[in-house]
């Protein structure tokens, strides 16, 4: 833990709050929702709900006459929510209207054209291209469709074409996105190599973004003295697999992996998410005082243990990003630094928890979340409070820092212990040239980095306000021990000089 510091750090710290901030409230954990976050100190602080149920929708809800069974996917697309009803073998199309009500529009189980089955088989995920054109990860069927807005085949790809791959091996897509070219990246199930990747004409391109393979330096040790029949014996070093994707507005592909361990996920070896650029290098920014993989504290409760397992990741256009997790059911939102935002959730049947989170979605502000083992979808909408979170965040990127910084002092006014809104508001004042404010701000919540950043912009704003001081000085620093030097020479040469 970081608890270990120096005493006269937190005093002055504290001392700092105390005159930044008098008028500042401190919240109450009584005012509080189930919403929580961790503060430097990796304690667990209450806060109030940045997200609010909105309405819950099952089956019997949606005017389903064959409830949902075993649903996998979710995809939000303009105004439409997709359900992919993977024990049904179809896909739920439901329209959203401007009060976030959703209501059934059709099924999407069949299509017209193609040589093969013309109804999907176990279909786990669906995405949309800007033209219209509708992906579906036929599982069942070994095959990605593409067809028309209008449901008429378009192509399929099939299991990728590598010499790598086992040829026994059945191709299950499992996860899908698109890019604006409409190339397809998949997450195939055993195949742990990272996304396939697909040209737009269906050629297969070659996987991208593989998880690196973990392993303990006692086993690593091991295998190098090992006979042939021990390490047959032995498991091998392999890379784990995605569970998801997302690809965001800019084309970067967000990736989570719930096939982990504890000691890899404090260790380091995976991350449990991820961010990929065209090349498949991981670029996330992890400036957090921990990292972004859920909870900190893994142990056994109400039948759950051990880490958070990400099964779903969406992303908001502020590069904020929400992840699932199936474990305890828990929402899990980081700001485009990776500092944790919020956490909400848990396992149960209450408006708001969960029984199996699968699949995690967004329009607009509003999140939309669906839990496999009910068959029901939850929607989500911004209080009060996580309006103004998300309006300081959009402030900010919209370089409105003044703005941001005064909407950063209303959510603190609501929770006086949100670390973010310090931060914000010193990041702000950072952007404004206001740095000795800013390192203020930055000190309080031990945001090294940031103070380092401003500290470092003051010292050359003073050096520069300072300069001809800072010359004088150091030219007195040599001409004045040299002209007392010559003086006293001069006065030497004088008392001993010859009278005549």
């Amino acid at each position: 833990m970081k608890k270990i510091r120096v005493l006269a750090l937190i005093l002055s710290a504290f001392a700092v709050s105390t005159l930044i901030f008098p008028s500042y409230a401190y919240a109450s954990s009584d005012d509080h929702g189930y919403t929580y976050r961790y503060d430097y100190w990796e304690d667990v602080q209450d806060s109030p709900d940045v997200f609010a149920v909105n309405e819950s929708y099952t089956s019997a809800d949606l005017g389903l006459e064959i409830p949902m069974k075993n649903p996998q996917g979710l995809y939000a697309h303009d105004d439409r929510i997709y359900i992919c009803d993977t024990g049904n073998n179809r896909i739920v199309e439901l329209t959203r209207d401007d009060g976030n009500h959703l209501s059934f529009t059709r099924f999407i189980d069949s299509f017209s054209g193609g040589e093969g089955a013309n109804t999907f088989a176990s279909p786990t995920d669906i995405a949309i291209s800007d033209n219209g054109n509708i992906f579906i990860a036929d599982q069942g069927n070994a095959r990605i469709l593409k067809l028309d807005k209008d449901l008429n085949y378009i192509m399929e790809f099939g299991k990728p074409d590598d010499t790598a791959l086992d040829k026994s091996l059945v191709f299950q897509p499992y996860k899908i996105v698109i890019d604006t070219a409409e190339r397809v990246y998949c997450v195939a199930r055993g195949i742990n190599k990272g996304l396939c990747k697909y040209e737009q004409d269906g050629t297969f391109s070659g996987f991208i973004g593989a998880l690196p393979a973990t392993y303990n330096l006692w086993d690593y040790l091991w295998k190098k003295i090992a006979s042939q029949e021990q390490l047959a014996k032995m498991n091998a070093f392999v890379p784990t697999e995605y569970d998801n994707l997302y690809m965001d507005y800019e084309g970067f592909i967000y990736v989570v992996t719930g096939n982990v361990k504890e000691e890899d996920l404090e260790s380091g070896q995976v991350n449990a998410v991820r961010k990929l650029n065209l090349l498949g290098n991981d670029i996330l920014v992890r400036n957090g005082d921990y990292d972004n993989y859920g909870d900190l504290y893994m142990g056994d409760g109400g039948g759950h243990q051990g880490p958070s397992l990400f099964s779903d990741v969406t992303v908001f256009d502020n590069d904020t990003y929400v992840c699932l997790d199936r474990n305890r059911g828990r929402v899990f939102g980081y700001d485009d630094q990776g500092r944790m935002m919020f956490a909400f959730g848990g396992n149960g049947n209450e408006d708001g928890f969960f029984n199996w989170a699968i699949g995690i979605e967004h329009i607009g502000n509003d999140l939309y979340i669906l839990d496999q083992q009910t068959a029901t979808i939850v929607t989500f909408s911004l209080t009060e409070f996580g309006e103004m979170v998300f309006q300081a965040i959009d402030e900010f990127d919209h370089g409105d820092y003044n703005a941001s910084g005064e909407t950063w002092k209303k959510v603190m006014e609501l929770n006086g212990n949100y670390d973010l809104a310090y931060i914000g508001i010193g990041r702000s004042l950072l952007r404004q040239e206001k740095y000795q404010e800013a390192m203020d701000y930055f000190e309080v919540k031990y945001d090294d980095e940031n103070y380092s950043k401003a500290f470092k912009q003051y010292r050359k704003e003073w050096v520069e306000d300072n300069i001809v001081v800072i010359v004088i000085c150091i030219l007195a620093l040599f001409l004045v021990p040299m002209s007392i030097g010559r003086i006293r020479k001069i006065k030497h040469d004088v008392d001993t000089a010859d009278i005549f």
